[in-house]
């Protein structure tokens, strides 16, 4: 049985941003906390060593941060500037609401940068799935755990 991957989609700030974050753990943090399991090792019986047990669990958990940010880098594909004829990942959207004619924008990016309070939604948000392929003035029936809703693409950037 293959395991299928999936398309990682990052903004070239996103890219950026996961290699810094890397490169902190393998550079900072990865030889900080090998002195701390050092010194707590040094403080004799380990079965009862609270401060040796939180240094490995620390380890284990920046070790998995460190593989799964290297996967990212390793399939990420570059977010294009998205096209103005029609809503794709990299777009910037303007729709409206049609129930309160509330107006949002919304910047779609792929999941691993998604960040709703800055607008970012992921392309597997139910409003990006909707909207994908979709031309301004399109109205948009949007199917959500909390209802369905209606949406008028008003702006594509």
């Amino acid at each position: 049985m293959s395991e299928t991957k999936k398309d990682i989609f990052l903004t070239k700030k996103g890219l950026d941003d996961v290699a810094v974050e890397l490169d902190h753990l393998k550079q900072d943090v990865r030889p900080e906390v090998i002195t701390q399991i050092k010194e707590a090792r040094a403080q004799g019986d380990l079965s009862e060593n609270a401060e040796y047990h939180a240094a490995r669990e620390r380890q284990g958990q920046i070790e998995a941060r460190i593989k799964e940010l290297e996967y990212i880098l390793e399939n990420a594909k570059i977010i294009e500037e998205g096209s103005k004829n029609k809503v794709s990942v990299g777009s910037t959207v303007e729709i409206k609401y049609i129930d309160d004619d509330e107006i949002e924008t919304y910047f779609i990016v792929g999941s691993t940068e998604a960040d709703p309070f800055n607008n970012k939604i992921s392309n597997e948000s139910p409003i990006a799935k909707g909207i994908i392929g979709r031309k301004v003035n399109d109205k948009v029936t949007i199917e959500s755990p909390n209802g369905n809703y209606e949406i008028q693409i008003i702006s594509i950037k």
